[in-house]
């Protein structure tokens, strides 16, 4: 796979030796990205059945052990098995059809002047996205979120996924996954269009209000940029993790939104 110039540095990826790996064809070798929209549809038909295994299987684990966690954490969990099965089952598609690595392909690799400036990114697009907000008068939502934040625990957990697993599942999904194919087709216009199911992903924890998912694509719009101008998912996924950081402080302060 022919990289970014930007991108310097693979983060290693355990996975099967390459002797066991079908070798890709000639043609497949010269498209970027090599994957291609039946892939994705597979991806996304996976979503749904992974995430309610998942669930199915933590709630059995929590009644079986007589466990009460907390509200966050019964949520949690299950997030965090379903991303687990619908990131292997994109590992086995990389790796097994393919015979590509898995986070190389997806762009997560460090760029080349390193992530100081991601970092810094993620609280600027936070900024700006709570100015355009105000001017908008986007209104208040009474989120569910609020009711798992009932305890130390489940803040501590919220706070650990909100600025770790979510940003790195959600990046490499719309701006590893499906951002490079969508710019294939369509040039630049593919950040927009990438961004768009992003914020329609979280419409419903905002009650479809447009101006919140008007401020999801923004923000979207940033990290896909990110990702285009680095070459590196990982830069757009430390820059979101920075933007999420920054809107959870605000929210245990001030009682605000999470904007994504």
């Amino acid at each position: 796979m022919n990289h970014h110039p930007n991108e310097h540095f693979d983060i290693p990826a355990a996975g099967l030796p390459s002797e066991q790996l079908p070798a890709p064809s000639a043609d497949r070798s010269a498209r970027e990205p090599f994957w291609g929209y039946e892939d994705v549809l597979i991806f996304a038909a996976l979503a749904l059945p992974s995430l309610l295994f998942a669930a199915l299987l933590a709630n059995a684990v929590f009644l079986i052990v007589g466990l009460a966690p907390p509200k966050a954490v019964k949520v949690l969990i299950p997030q965090f098995l379903g991303y687990g099965f619908l990131f292997a089952a994109l590992y086995l598609l990389l790796r097994l059809k393919y015979g590509r690595p898995f986070w190389s392909s997806l762009g997560f690799v460090i760029p080349r002047h390193g992530m100081t400036a991601s970092l810094l990114y993620g609280p600027v697009v936070a900024f700006s996205i709570a100015i355009i907000g105000a001017l908008m008068r986007t209104p208040q939502i009474d989120m569910p979120i609020r009711e798992l934040l009932s305890d130390n625990v489940s803040i501590l957990m919220m706070g650990i996924f909100a600025t770790t697993l979510g940003p790195l599942c959600e990046e490499l999904a719309f701006r590893g996954f499906l951002q490079p194919l969508l710019q294939r087709t369509f040039g630049v216009a593919g950040i927009v269009l990438a961004a768009l199911p992003f914020a329609f992903l979280h419409g419903p924890q905002y009650g479809w209000s447009w101006r919140h998912i008007l401020l999801l694509s923004l923000a979207a719009i940033a990290f896909g940029w990110t990702r285009y101008k680095t070459g590196s998912t990982a830069a757009a996924t430390v820059m979101h993790a920075t933007y999420n950081l920054t809107f959870f402080i605000a929210f245990l302060l001030q009682g605000k939104d999470i904007s994504a």
